[in-house]
């Protein structure tokens, strides 16, 4: 193992401007501007020298090979998708464990043979190319799949004959897209794509060049409205939803019955969420309006436009969160909920009367739901942090179940502990907490922790497989994962309570939770490490500059971290609802207080810290990691490493080979590792 005592030598050099700005009469230095421009030839050089760096200490680390060894039986496995059913067609993905990407696939019956219909790993030497269904017919003719480059956002877009096996002429460019949707009759499909201007939806009749698609909606809308639509199963209508951000406190819905030229207003002037699906010409909404935990309301759509108030209630607000997932499948409501951060589902009938539960096989999550409003089955899929992700096919007419994919696993699942916990934040607030080690873990106040969060965008953070987490745990570790405010595990208030000038309680929340494992004799500072992504990636980096002492290393990837600066890059704009923006006075206050890249204090001792980051993520710019991880080099006063590991092909959405994720993986896992001193067997 690497000795985490050694004299750290010193990073490449990196050049600092003079560069400040005057807002709000506050004169704000940003000596690594020059960093946001991605594709100068200086950047690119410091690049390359910042990879060798941090190479130089990861070869290193002597565990490196075994744990590389130990993700290769975890993650090289045979795995298949959840299914989409569609007429007698089954279209799903699926990834041998010799293969590198998932190719898509289908059967002809539902334990019919695997056909291959799209096998990425031609289209690049590198395999850093990937393929996903977007869409299929409602008959299976057609298959609408999406060709990503790296872990870009944006895709282009093939529509697929199944039965000549070949695509055909129609496709779209490169660009950001949702809501791809097929009519009955092949003769057309709804399609959203986001420019510049905003998320606009059009129409495309097969056949047809591309440039002559009809715009139906969304002139007028800014660049911050999230648009998307999704046509009924009968092709009868499109639902049009307009999100006010991705922390929408106010959604927009509309109907559009095909053929005719108008939309109908469902609700376009109320606070609140909401999430239409339409069955015998009812909407179904799923709505936090006058309901923080969510509640399911019903209307005919001919009685349209009309108020919330006056719908019909069908499922009330209780304390499970109703998850916007819910649906008509098989001719019955299908209701999934949260219920102290673990999941529920639940069978109603359309009006509202409950018929049965489905078995779920232990605490953890229900990872995906598959379904048609008119076919018995439905495909689930179950995971928990030690279960990899198991589906399931359910009969909804007789209850009985089977499965249908599972992962063959080497885990001593008996032998690992996962448990709920509860601990209290700094101003009294109660937060759960999942917690992951081997069982008759000794309480000796030296046992290596690693803690994860998110907290934001109403997201809920529930349990999920994670080879990581078995790893940590095999190896005498604890995994922690707490339920932070900004999530949406207990509704709309919990979301609030870490938003805007809210933020900093997720911080707390954060905190708090690696404080209840030193204060219960779990761990100490010196064995603690954190990792975060994203949102998740500000929120360590938060941690890095206002608690330096509490953790000993550090893993912050495709983070948000220049908060002054973040709304004026890529699709960050969706963004300003949730965390507010500098442009406005009185939220740059709150913001400039823990913006992390603006609380650096030069001299001061912080933690070893990975920052991970590439070209290829367009929805997180990665200047973020740039510019931190040179101000972190020249700022900290501690003999501990600063390193930035940048692939100039991965991004943030996945579609990675999978040697590159155990790659990665590697790197992250090594570098905690080498850190906080672990033997790894």
């Amino acid at each position: 193992m690497t000795d985490c005592t050694q004299t750290i030598p010193e990073p490449p050099e990196t050049k600092r401007d003079d560069v400040v700005d005057t807002i709000h009469g506050v004169a704000i230095a940003d000596p690594y501007r020059w960093l946001e421009d991605q594709e100068c030839p200086e950047t690119r050089e410091w690049l390359e020298k910042q990879n060798e760096y941090t190479i130089s200490f990861l070869d290193k680390v002597k565990a490196k090979d075994r744990i590389e060894q130990r993700y290769n039986e975890l993650l090289k496995v045979d795995f298949t998708s959840i299914p989409s059913e569609r007429g007698n067609r089954y279209f799903f993905s699926k990834r041998g464990a010799e293969q590198e990407l998932s190719i898509i696939c289908m059967r002809e019956s539902v334990d019919g043979e695997n056909i291959v219909l799209i096998d990425p790993h031609g289209m690049s030497a590198e395999h850093n190319i990937s393929v996903h269904i977007m869409e299929t017919s409602s008959q299976g003719e057609l298959l609408i799949y999406g060709i990503r480059k790296g872990g870009e956002d944006e895709v282009s877009v093939r529509i697929f004959d199944v039965d000549k096996k070949t695509d055909l002429p129609d496709s779209l460019p490169w660009a950001r897209y949702h809501g791809m949707s097929i009519l009955p009759d092949l003769s057309g499909m709804y399609y959203t794509k986001f420019s510049e201007v905003g998320g606009r939806i059009y129409y495309h009749e097969m056949g047809t060049d591309i440039a002559d698609d009809i715009l139906i909606f969304g002139e007028g809308y800014d660049p911050g409205k999230i648009i998307f639509s999704d046509l009924t199963d009968d092709g009868k209508y499109l639902i049009v939803h307009v999100l006010y951000g991705s922390a929408a406190d106010q959604t927009e819905v509309y109907i559009h019955k095909t053929g005719s030229k108008k939309f109908t207003t469902v609700v376009n002037d109320v606070k609140g969420r909401f999430f239409a699906g339409e069955y015998n010409d009812d909407l179904y909404l799923v709505t936090n309006y006058q309901a923080s935990n969510y509640r399911i309301l019903r209307t005919p759509i001919k009685q349209l436009p009309s108020h919330p108030d006056t719908w019909e209630e069908i499922i009330p607000e209780s304390d499970g969160i109703v998850q916007t997932s819910s649906g008509i499948a098989g001719g019955k409501l299908l209701v999934l909920t949260l219920e102290n951060v673990v999941s529920k589902a639940r069978i109603y009938t359309p009006d509202g009367e409950h018929l049965s539960d489905i078995d779920l096989p232990s605490l953890g999550t229900v990872a995906g739901l598959s379904y048609k409003k008119n076919s018995p089955n439905l495909f689930y899929s179950f995971t928990s942090y030690h279960i990899p992700p198991t589906s399931y096919m359910y009969n909804l007419e007789t209850g009985a179940q089977e499965v249908w994919s599972e992962l063959d696993l080497d885990i001593d699942q008996e032998n690992i502990d996962v448990k709920q916990v509860w601990y209290e934040s700094k101003d009294g607030t109660s937060i759960p907490m999942f917690v992951v080690h081997k069982k008759g873990l000794e309480l000796d106040g030296n046992n290596p922790l690693f803690i994860t969060g998110y907290g934001g965008f109403n997201v809920n953070e529930t349990a999920g497989f994670s080879a990581t987490a078995v790893m940590w745990a095999e190896n005498g570790g604890i995994f922690a994962a707490p339920n932070l405010r900004g999530g949406g595990e207990f509704g709309e208030e919990w979301h609030k309570a870490g938003m805007l000038e809210n933020k900093q309680n997720v911080f707390d929340d954060f905190y708090a939770a690696t404080e209840w494992f030193i204060d219960n004799n779990y761990t100490n500072p010196a064995r603690i490490a954190c990792s975060g992504g994203s949102n998740g990636g500000l929120l360590v980096g938060a941690a890095l500059t206002q608690r330096p002492d509490l953790y000993k290393a550090i893993i912050c990837t495709y983070p948000l971290l220049d908060m002054i600066r973040y709304h004026q890059f890529m699709v960050a704009r969706f963004w300003v609802p949730e965390y507010g923006s500098s442009e406005d006075p009185e939220q740059f206050k709150y913001i400039l207080k823990y913006s992390p890249y603006h609380n650096v204090k030069e001299g001061a001792e912080y933690p070893a810290t990975l920052f991970m980051s590439g070209d290829g993520d367009t929805r997180v710019a990665p200047l973020h990691a740039r510019k931190m991880a040179a101000l972190m080099q020249h700022a900290n006063g501690a003999n501990t490493p600063m390193l930035l590991d940048y692939d100039t092909k991965a991004g943030h959405s996945g579609g990675a080979a999978l040697s590159k994720t155990i790659e990665d993986a590697t790197k992250r896992l090594s570098f905690l590792v080498w850190q906080l001193d672990m033997d790894f067997e």
